[in-house]
């Protein structure tokens, strides 16, 4: 006997369809479970099977060597119209199941038990089952194992679900913010124009290079799924990559790094340090077409402190007792200086400027 739809076919239907779990690849979670739940209740067979509109369909088998069969033939099409576990100690003797050909034939399956596989809702997608050739009884042990399976199975389908939306809501996010940031890092670079007082382009100038490095930030924090801590190292490659697109021809923009965790915002007070630095080093370093280098070193000292040595083989400081004529960079690094908690060492080098900050990392 063939059985009939669930009364909730379609809520039921559309349930199933929102786990995308159907024509999925075998998954080792799943298995074992099956293959737990034949061992413990004895049995040849064991599935997790979900009814679908026109057929079942098993994410998990052992002892059956299919993944699908006719809805004519489903015992567990019964079996979801049923309470929460339902079990057939002959499968002869219930009259839901007296003509199908796979209880009938030989070998028949005289034996089923299933716990419903159940949304929070109530909607039964499917069941976990076990199936044997013989008529028998299970204990009250083995059935209780079923249905703490049947649970089991109902968390993985809901976490595997709850990841799947939380990467389409954070894709959304990214996309959004990337827009935002790159229409204010717009809007900044056009008032800074538009302004003829030196303190707003100024004021703009720090908010448009605290923008691109958070560009930055945000693209390695979301690559990564780093939330509470960031890779400087690789940041400061990602940052000097996009900065080396902009170099004067002849300047070569070198960085070298090691792996080093620090706080979001000090990755993001360095990154602001560094697209200013850079950016000053190829206008003011390198005049009439001059050749260089700018290099950029990180790397931890013997005290476990972030070393960050920006230097340029250029021109130089013009004037080493002051530094009034960068007065831009010196603000910006100031400000950077405050967030990182440390000092600024800005002085001429053997070939050009070179500038040192020493700070203590931290995490969330």
């Amino acid at each position: 006997m063939e059985a009939a739809p669930h009364p909730l076919q379609q809520a039921r239907l559309a349930a199933l369809h929102s786990f995308e779990v159907l024509d999925t690849d075998p998954e080792r979670d799943f298995d074992e479970i099956v293959k737990l739940a034949a061992a413990t209740c004895g049995t040849a067979i064991s599935v997790i099977n979900f009814i679908d509109a026109e057929r079942q369909w098993f994410k998990a088998e052992t002892g059956l060597g299919v993944r699908e069969t006719p809805l004519a033939t489903s015992l567990c099409a019964h079996v979801i119209l049923e309470e929460d576990f339902v079990e057939i100690r002959d499968t002869l003797n219930d009259p839901r199941m007296q003509d199908n050909p796979l209880c009938c034939g030989e070998p028949g399956l005289r034996f089923y038990a299933g716990a419903l596989l159940r949304t929070d809702e109530g909607l039964p997608l499917g069941t976990l089952c076990i199936l044997d050739y013989e008529p028998r009884q299970l204990t009250a042990l083995q059935r209780d194992t079923l249905r703490v399976l049947s649970r089991q199975v109902m968390a993985l389908l809901e976490s595997r679900k709850a990841l799947r939306t939380a990467d389409v809501l954070r894709r959304e996010v990214d996309h959004r913010v990337k827009n935002s940031l790159q229409s204010l890092s717009s809007f900044t670079r056009f008032q800074r124009r538009a302004f003829a007082s030196e303190d707003a382009k100024l004021a703009l100038t720090m908010v448009g290079t605290r923008i691109d490095a958070l560009s930055h930030l945000h693209e390695q924090l979301y690559r990564t799924d780093e939330h509470s801590s960031v890779d400087l190292g690789a940041f400061i490659q990602r940052v000097c990559a996009h900065l080396a697109s902009f170099a004067p021809h002849g300047v070569e923009l070198m960085v070298e790094t090691v792996p080093i965790t620090v706080s979001p915002q000090q990755a993001a007070a360095v990154g602001t340090y560094l697209n200013e630095f850079i950016a000053n080093s190829y206008k003011h370093g390198f005049p009439n077409g001059e050749k260089g280098v700018v290099r950029v070193q990180l790397t931890r000292t013997e005290d476990h402190l972030v070393e960050l040595v920006c230097s340029d083989t250029g021109i130089g400081l013009q004037d080493v007792s002051t530094t009034s004529h960068v007065g831009l960079g010196m603000k910006i690094a100031e400000v950077v200086c405050m967030e990182l908690e440390t000092e600024l060492d800005l002085r001429n080098g053997e070939d050009g400027v070179v500038a040192i900050l020493r700070f203590e990392p931290q995490s969330l």
